[in-house]
């Protein structure tokens, strides 16, 4: 055998050596796959991977927001309510003039208007807050809880001014929320609102939930019939007819305030991130007094003439700005005079309030309670002055 011929015979008896061992190494490898009653197995199965990864998925999912939702949803209710309303009869010509009425008389009729909205128990007893403007009026209140569970509701007290309701359903044990302190509510943090817009609550007895945040704080609206919307809390969350009387709650659950109002544009009736809630230290109050006495008392004239400052005033009293109000009159022994203010005087703040107008003003005045002094800031010529103010009753 030559030398060539026992080269290739060795390399061939190492290769099958070589192949040998691997073999017998592999065999004793575990299979990738095990069966059913393979209970000592590490591995784990296709759909044991899918559960453990639907887990951790659902687990990265879970925020303070959906734990909130979780935490405060079921205190949410819907409210449907009838109500009696007077109408003019559109066909009376002489309807709208005063002198032909004292012949004719008001030519009305009733009708009964059907209104939905929101409201947040605050109680286990079964005390529910809502909108004047939601349930104020009304001769029946139907409150429907997230199990599915309808109750009448028993108005305990309103206050229109403030925009105010107290309801009461019999129950106990009620899932209830938890009130904040709007005091001390940052600019910029994330809030939920949650309520019945349109009607929705109806579908599957949940309430809609939306997401923003606090936009600004110490909004100081318009009156509108006669209500009166001051320090409101501004939110970008979106809220609709129907969400009014529900709750604005923060990351912690609590509840800093209630929705009411949103501006929109043009004819539009849709939420474009201008809404505005009453702030919840103002309802705990409100409803206190509303608990203890049925209504709140501001029994009381502070004998008062006022116009708001125009540029021509301004300009006049050489004041920089055009906010607050010219006293035009002083009732002798009204509250007003006894505090020594005099016509011409301009109020520009009461208590912490600044004063931008006529209106800004009244609203101001409807935070205060009979038999309560405030202190008012005024100008004079070119001094300021403090004095106060005792809200006699009338």
């Amino acid at each position: 055998m030559n030398r060539l011929s026992k080269i290739v015979l060795f390399t061939s008896v190492i290769f099958f050596i070589s192949g040998g061992i691997f073999f017998y190494l592999d065999s004793q490898k575990q299979p990738p796959y095990f069966y059913e009653d393979d209970t000592h197995s590490n591995v784990l199965s296709g759909q044991e991977t899918a559960a453990k990864t639907d887990s951790d998925i659902t687990g990265q999912r879970n925020t303070v927001i959906t734990e909130t939702v979780k935490k405060v949803s079921p205190a949410v209710v819907g409210i449907n309510v009838t109500e009696i309303r007077q109408y003019q009869n559109p066909f009376n010509p002489f309807a709208d003039d005063p002198f032909f009425r004292q012949f004719f008389g008001n030519d009305t009729y009733s009708q009964k208007v059907k209104e939905l909205g929101s409201g947040y128990i605050i109680s286990p007893d079964g005390y529910i807050v809502t909108n004047d403007h939601v349930a104020g009026n009304a001769t029946q209140i139907t409150v429907t809880l997230t199990n599915g569970k309808q109750y009448n509701a028993k108005l305990i007290g309103t206050d229109h001014a403030s925009d105010i309701a107290l309801l009461k359903i019999n129950d106990k044990n009620l899932p209830y929320v938890t009130l904040g302190n709007s005091d001390n509510i940052i600019i910029g943090e994330w809030v939920i609102a949650l309520g019945n817009p349109f009607g929705l609550f109806e579908i599957n007895d949940k309430p809609t939930v939306t997401v923003g945040v606090i936009s600004a704080v110490g909004m100081n609206l318009e009156p509108i019939d006669n209500r009166y919307y001051l320090n409101m809390i501004q939110t970008d969350a979106a809220i609709n007819g129907g969400n009014s009387g529900g709750p604005l709650v923060n990351s912690l659950g609590e509840v800093i305030g209630m929705n009411t109002l949103i501006y929109t544009a043009g004819r539009s009736q849709g939420n474009i991130g201008l809404g505005f809630a009453i702030p919840i230290n103002k309802v705990k109050r409100i409803i206190t007094e509303l608990k203890e006495h049925g209504k709140i008392n501001r029994n009381f004239d502070v004998g008062l003439g006022v116009q708001s400052i125009d540029e021509n005033i301004a300009r006049a009293y050489g004041l920089p700005t055009n906010r607050g109000v010219i006293v035009t009159q002083v009732v002798p022994g009204s509250p007003a005079a006894e505090s020594g203010i005099r016509v011409r005087d301009i109020i520009i703040q009461v208590e912490n309030y600044r004063i931008n107008n006529q209106e800004t003003l009244i609203s101001v005045f409807q935070e205060f309670r009979t038999g309560q002094t405030v202190s008012l800031k005024i100008l004079r010529g070119d001094k300021e002055i403090t004095t106060t103010m005792k809200l006699e009753p009338r």
